[in-house]
């Protein structure tokens, strides 16, 4: 009697946790269809006045439309694709794509099939990082409408994430055939740069500039992706000019900032890219400018502001990916990112246990592979490093940094001839490089050449 006294009181509390916790899932629920996303005021000179009230007025406008027409399907979609530019010019995701979803999933409870909600849906996915859910989801899309050119673009971000490049390209090629345009355009040059034809890459991304409005974030984007490329290919001057040119038609804009910044380093005026840097990561919620910032501070020999802000970035991604793990609106894979950040600060454990994380996720993505590669050569075990490094130059992408790369691992482990092709094929331009890795690259091909 008393067993089964016990039973029938477990059962009843196993019943009353149960309804409480459906209880709270249906309030967490409610909540969220009942919250109602706004744009917030831009940080800083960056906050473009006119640009953020044109889309302050545009998203109070949509709000408006939905609650007045609740059936509105237009201005679902319309206000998550401006969260996704918000996003996207400020570096506040978390909050943006949080807001999107929220959106998309309204309008695809609506209309399960409405491929414009399914390509959004996927774009925000491959923000967050969840480039298997988000290909997933543009592949669906296409189903439902294979003439779409923004859904081609957001398969071929998502075939490039998941290592799929042959894919890529046909999306790409499909893409330009609906609609040859900045989108479509800086895709194919990136596409073009993954091959190893820099000097391709250029020529379409500037097409990419011509076909866009000067000011606009997507033209100054793509200006500064163009300085990037001439960067690898060792022209300053051109470089210098792209962000000239893109902070004067969008002033303060932070990848114009990021750019200078790197200019100013490889010209060996450190205090000018801390102070660039600075200001382009009081901009923006960015942690790839932070992660620059920690690099710019070692350079300097700023070693205690490089340890705190590195310990800082770390400990917000992990706050972010427990954040997630209560909200998968907000989910954003981070391992690539944390996997980066530890090595700055020398817990080459930890870099390995997130760089397999995001290999596990993706093992055909070239710069996931390069990643892993690099950090087994960090902890000195180059063999290991070997076949990784093999699947990241499956592409006979000329970067530098990964030939700089590819030659000190080569090296470590043994094969000089591979070694000296790279490091020389690396640095026959004097491209722009991370100080430490250009330092590590000269010294290795001195070396090899005094025997």
């Amino acid at each position: 009697m008393k067993k089964n006294s016990l039973y029938v009181v477990l059962l009843l509390v196993f019943v009353s946790a149960a309804g409480f916790v459906v209880l709270k899932f249906n309030r967490d629920e409610q909540r969220k269809q009942s919250t109602e996303f706004r744009l917030l005021q831009r940080k800083g000179f960056a906050t473009q006045p006119a640009e953020w009230a044109v889309f302050n007025t545009s998203v109070n406008n949509h709000l408006a439309t939905i609650k007045a027409k609740p059936e509105d399907i237009k201005s679902r979609i319309a206000l998550a694709n401006l969260f996704v530019l918000e996003g996207r010019a400020t570096g506040n995701h978390n909050y943006y794509d949080k807001a999107a979803l929220k959106y998309v999933d309204e309008v695809l409870v609506l209309d399960k099939n409405n491929y414009e909600a399914l390509a959004m849906q996927a774009l925000v996915f491959l923000s967050q990082h969840h480039f298997a859910e988000g290909l997933a989801v543009a592949q669906a899309a296409e189903k439902v409408n294979p003439y779409n050119a923004f859904l081609y673009g957001v398969l071929v971000d998502g075939y490039v994430e998941m290592g799929k490049y042959d894919s890529a390209v046909i999306s790409a090629e499909k893409m330009m055939s609906i609609r040859p345009d900045l989108r479509s355009y800086s895709r194919v040059s990136y596409l073009r740069e993954i091959h190893g034809d820099l000097v391709g890459a250029v020529q379409v991304m500037q097409l990419a500039i011509d076909a866009g409005v000067p000011g606009d974030e997507g033209t100054e984007w793509a200006r500064c992706q163009l300085g990037g490329l001439y960067e690898k290919l060792g022209d300053r001057q051109k470089a210098a000019d792209c962000y000239a040119v893109s902070l004067a038609n969008r002033p303060a804009y932070v990848p114009g900032l990021a750019g200078e910044a790197r200019l100013a380093l490889a010209a060996n005026d450190a205090p000018k890219a801390v102070a660039l840097y600075q200001q382009a990561d009081s901009l923006v919620n960015d942690f790839t400018y932070k992660e620059e910032l920690i690099d710019v501070y070692q350079v300097a020999g700023r070693n205690e502001e490089a340890a705190k802000l590195a310990a800082a970035v770390i400990n917000d991604m992990d706050n972010n990916a427990t954040a997630a793990n209560n909200d998968a609106s907000v989910g954003h894979y981070a391992d690539k990112e944390l996997a980066m950040a530890y090595l700055k600060t020398g817990n080459h454990e930890k870099a390995l246990e997130h760089a397999l994380a995001e290999y596990n996720r993706r093992p055909e993505n070239i710069e996931v592979n390069e990643l892993l590669a690099w950090v087994y050569h960090v902890k000195g075990e180059n063999n290991k490093a070997l076949p990784y490094l093999e699947k990241a130059m499956r592409t006979n992408s000329s970067n530098p940094v990964l030939l700089c790369r590819a030659g000190l691992i080569y090296k470590e482990a043994g094969d000089m001839t591979k070694a000296t092709a790279n490091l020389e094929s690396a640095l026959k331009d004097k491209p722009v490089l991370p100080k430490q890795l250009e330092t590590q690259a000269l010294a290795a091909i001195k070396s090899i050449k005094q025997g």
